[in-house]
């Protein structure tokens, strides 16, 4: 497939998954969050790993599909030793992404070589490493991804050499949260100072917390695309925002984030207020990334198969009962009634006993009931006192809960 068909291509099914209003201003937010998220947008997944794991108990023998985002999940998830982990994305960089630290993660054979390329991601020998011991092994698309230039003209595998976490949609949001916040005359990375939990929250509540009551940031933050920084689209928007200000909400998602959990032990933190991992610790980095892993990580890595494809689109090709884990993210959020319908047809025809399905939403209340039809929805067990307490335990807390059905 030529390049212009393969960014066709591209283009079509981002534009099936997002768009669900096509003639009005909603559709037009539609649209632009369309074009965004073509490129980066996640150089981080922003879904904490421990939790999934804890949720999908998995097996020697289960075979995992997933949505790759970022990759750092799909890796981790390596360390519970399933026999198979299938990644897809629409994505193209997200594939590219989770393609280049599969291929790093059998070549390379030192574990402080690894994690200055994906923990520090901010070394002129990455460039090094990658040319020489990481590009003849990569599949051309994967290639030509990072071997091209970005709309600034630069090479995107320059990244690693630059600072690889501020880029992408999310790199850039963060970036823009710290400059509102400093025009707001509180610097985010403040909460990089605290020592113990009473700091964090005596930090957030006399710092970051006036923040948001700020008419700048309110107004910011009535717009649908302010948060398109976030991968959050506008039907997303709508359901995290619920009846409330979304100012209010992300108050109170931040507070999550800066005061329940030690900063030490939360690197979705130490990203947020001080925009890099703080050491290669447990707690400090996915699990893919700590050194105990790296024992593992290469050998377990040959069981990842990543795929440039729509989810529903992988399970439609899978024989009946052929899978038990299914990790589906927040993607539901963004779907129809008809699209949720096919999904859960397709993830009841190929789960075989034990399955288990894993997703998150913005909101608090599952979105199954009254959308998935009784037939479908009636296979499965919703896991609520489970779920209640994985939400409770998510420390990367911008979503409303995490949510598992298990598999009658």
């Amino acid at each position: 497939m030529s390049a212009q068909a393969g960014s066709v291509k591209q283009s079509t099914i981002l534009n099936d998954a997002i768009m669900q209003n096509r003639a009005s201003k909603a559709g037009l937010l539609e649209r632009t969050f369309s074009l965004m998220f073509r490129g980066l947008v996640y150089p981080q997944i922003w879904e904490d790993p421990v939790a999934d794991m804890e949720a999908l108990d998995i097996q020697p023998n289960s075979h995992i599909v997933t949505i790759a985002s970022g990759g750092c999940n799909a890796l981790s998830y390596l360390r519970a030793n399933p026999a198979k982990v299938t990644v897809v994305d629409l994505n193209a960089a997200h594939i590219a992404l989770n393609r280049l630290k599969s291929v790093a993660a059998r070549q390379l054979t030192d574990h402080s070589e690894f994690y200055r390329f994906f923990g520090q991601a901010n070394s002129k020998d990455n460039l090094a490493v990658y040319y020489d011991q990481l590009q003849p092994h990569l599949d051309e698309a994967s290639r030509k991804y990072w071997d091209g230039r970005d709309h600034f003209g630069r090479r995107r595998i320059n990244g690693f050499a630059t600072g690889f976490y501020r880029k992408g949609l999310l790199g850039n949001f963060i970036g823009l949260v710290h400059f509102l916040g400093r025009l707001g005359g509180a610097k985010p990375s403040v909460m990089m100072t605290a020592r113990t939990r009473e700091e964090q929250i005596a930090l957030f509540e006399q710092k970051i917390a006036p923040l948001f009551r700020k008419k700048l940031l309110r107004f910011l933050c009535s717009n649908p695309m302010a948060l398109f920084g976030l991968g959050i689209p506008p039907a997303q928007y709508r359901a995290l925002a619920g009846d409330r200000h979304m100012a209010d909400v992300l108050h109170d998602r931040t507070r999550k984030l800066a005061c329940d959990f030690a900063i030490k032990d939360n690197y979705f933190a130490q990203q947020a207020f001080g925009r890099a991992y703080q050491s290669a610790e447990p707690g400090s980095v996915p699990p893919y990334l700590e050194q105990a892993s790296f024992d593992w990580l290469g050998e377990r890595s040959k069981r990842l198969d990543i795929r440039h494809q729509n989810f529903i689109e992988f399970l439609a090709g899978r024989d009946a009962g052929s899978l038990d884990r299914y990790v589906l993210l927040d993607a539901q959020d963004w779907m129809t009634d008809k699209q949720l319908n096919r999904l859960w047809s397709e993830i009841s025809r190929t789960a075989r006993p034990g399955a288990r399905v894993l997703f998150r939403t913005a909101g608090e209340e599952t979105l199954l009931p009254g959308r998935v039809s009784d037939e479908l929805l009636g296979q499965w067990d919703y896991a609520e006192t489970q779920s209640q307490a994985l939400t409770r335990r998510d420390r990367s807390a911008i979503y409303g809960a995490m949510h598992l059905y298990r598999l009658k």
